[in-house]
């Protein structure tokens, strides 16, 4: 429970990169902490390896953050990890459903996260995009996503970093409406591909949300580790040199990546701790 004396709040980030080398986790941990030294808490988290050595936070965390990953979010089925995961984000629902528990837990659901929850939900379908999403993009809000915490301060559309071989398309509204939740945001539209615009950001209910893109991705860090000349390489070979040469100048525009690292994850921790405020041990 949080203490007002010394405003600690306790976080479970759930690691779903499979040990593979990424810049998520630092970034995640980076916002963290700024955001405890701009609101003067404690902030206090523990890791979950949750693929590989199929780690789950108990519900004693204050909020959870679930973190992007490499793979198929589709093949999974089945798998004991998998089934596990689902059975956390089960156990949190039903604690927040539950009348007696007056502080609810917030859960942001990240990329590879944001896929598996909307198959958990069956919000909407999971599939394979026809090329990989890789750069800098704009993310086009939606008429609930101009009401959302978590885009406040934001612009229309605003900027993000995507990485991703799958997609969320067909909604199903009647699903969606019977959990309370909403489509907050699409894709950039590209009028020469006769293809649906996929869901980018998604309200599962009051307590849950995820982005299909890296809220968390920072400009200056992604910039030294795209300048890596290994790093470079392989973007190069996979996307081509004016891809990378755009993905530098892009990130380093103040008003994108920067901006969107400064808000949407803020946004999150803001909301997920204003009930906890004031609250006595």
């Amino acid at each position: 429970m949080y203490r007002s004396d010394n405003k600690q709040i306790r976080i479970a980030i759930l690691d779903l990169y499979e040990g593979q080398a990424n810049e998520g986790m630092r970034c995640i941990r980076e916002i963290l902490q700024q955001f405890g030294r701009d609101r003067q808490m404690e902030i206090i988290w523990d890791e979950f390896e949750v693929r590989k050595l199929q780690q789950l936070p108990d519900l004693s965390y204050d909020l959870y953050i679930s973190s992007g990953g490499p793979g198929s979010p589709v093949d999974s089925e089945g798998s004991d990890w998998e089934n596990k995961y689902f059975n956390w984000i089960s156990s949190v629902q039903e604690y927040n459903q539950h009348s007696g528990h007056t502080i609810k837990k917030h859960v942001l659901f990240i990329c590879h996260s944001f896929q598996l929850a909307c198959r958990f939900f069956k919000v909407a379908e999971v599939t394979r995009r026809k090329s990989t999403a890789f750069g800098v993009f704009p993310v086009h809000m939606l008429d609930e996503g101009h009401a959302e915490p978590l885009f406040a301060k934001l612009q229309d559309p605003f900027y993000a970093v995507d990485s991703r071989d799958y997609q969320v398309i067909q909604p199903d509204h009647q699903r969606i409406r019977q959990l309370g939740g909403a489509i907050l945001a699409i894709e950039k539209e590209r009028p020469h591909v006769p293809l649906e615009r996929a869901i980018m950001a998604f309200r599962f209910n009051e307590y849950m949300v995820g982005t299909q893109f890296h809220p968390e991705a920072d400009a200056a860090g992604m910039t030294m580790y795209l300048l890596r000349e290994d790093k470079k390489r392989t973007v190069i070979n996979n996307h081509g040199e004016a891809k990378w040469s755009s993905m530098i100048e892009q990130l380093n525009d103040p008003d994108k990546i920067r901006y969107t690292y400064a808000h949407v994850l803020p946004n999150f921790l803001k909301l997920a701790t204003e009930e906890l405020v004031g609250i006595p041990a």
